[in-house]
């Protein structure tokens, strides 16, 4: 079971803040830093001192860490034209040596779109449809061939397709709960599917849907990485426990339903069950990024256990 740490920092961090979390989950042996793509805050949070840019950020810690994976959950579709994410995607692999993966999603989040001046279309999946397309093909074109592609949304005329990443392949993600398009478009496109702050039972169901649609493609189910991401609040003893959720202004019984919380040892048994049905990695959705304390009870007690 890979572990992963999974940050929200549009709720209020720093670009130092992140670079502090993701050197210390490089050196605590976690799999990977992910980060979320939002530019706006949400609940009661200040969001202080505002949002960062996700593949700015990641182009950033892609000179600063060595080993670390780097990606987001996932990267909204609305933010950025396909031919450019390309581009800033390969070279932030380039940058950083052959780590980074790409979770890519519709976008969601209208609210962000209108306090920043970003178009939130009507029409969002079949855009990413198109945005998948795009960017995969742009990385398979080989060099000295150009890509075109005509779609409803987007269109390129004979694009020299580059850069490419440093990676022969750069793993992409999608993501959901949907029952029938997001399956589908994970059979035809992903190296992995993520459902994010799913029950066990939900998860059994929707990894059984993405594996029914890669099978309807012909496509070896077990090609693909199954994931979960789920927020995470763990503590040497109750009161700790206690501490940590109240840090978050959440309720301890709550976390233990929806997330991953209580000793190493509940965590530890709750990640196996998640295993059971299917997930080989957890992201690891880690709210308070001054606590490193946290992350390094979670590598000792809990990784350790999984390693």
């Amino acid at each position: 079971m890979d572990l992963r740490i999974f940050t929200e920092p549009q709720q209020g961090a720093s670009y130092e803040t992140l670079l502090t979390v993701a050197k210390a989950s490089e050196d605590l042996g976690f799999d990977a830093f992910f980060r979320s793509d939002h530019y706006l805050k949400m609940g009661s949070a200040d969001g202080l001192p505002g949002p960062t840019d996700a593949w700015i950020t990641l182009a950033g810690l892609a000179r600063e860490t060595k080993r670390i994976r780097l990606g987001t959950l996932m990267t909204a579709g609305t933010f950025r034209l396909p031919g450019v994410l390309a581009i800033q995607v390969a070279q932030v692999d380039q940058m950083s040596g052959g780590r980074v993966e790409l979770g890519l999603g519709a976008g969601w989040f209208e609210e962000e779109h209108k306090a920043y001046g970003i178009p939130f279309p009507k029409e969002k999946f079949a855009r990413l449809e198109e945005q998948l397309a795009i960017v995969t093909g742009l990385w398979a074109t080989e060099t000295g061939r150009t890509f075109s592609y005509d779609g409803t949304h987007y269109q390129l005329a004979d694009s020299p397709a580059l850069p490419k990443p440093a990676q022969s392949k750069v793993p992409i993600l999608i993501g959901g709960h949907g029952a029938k398009r997001t399956p589908r478009l994970t059979a035809q496109y992903a190296d992995e599917f993520n459902l994010p702050f799913a029950s066990i039972e939900d998860t059994d169901r929707q990894f059984a849907r993405v594996r029914a649609a890669a099978e309807a493609v012909g496509r070896d189910a077990d090609d693909l990485v199954y994931s979960n991401a789920l927020i995470v609040c763990v503590g040497k003893d109750d009161a700790e426990v206690a501490r940590r959720a109240a840090s978050l202004g959440r309720e301890v019984g709550e976390l233990k339903v929806n997330g991953l919380a209580g000793s190493p040892d509940e965590v530890v048994d709750k990640i196996g069950r998640y295993g059971a049905v299917g997930s080989s990695r957890i992201y690891l959705q880690v709210m308070d990024l001054d606590d490193l304390d946290h992350l390094e009870l979670i590598s000792s007690q809990v990784q350790s256990q999984l390693s």
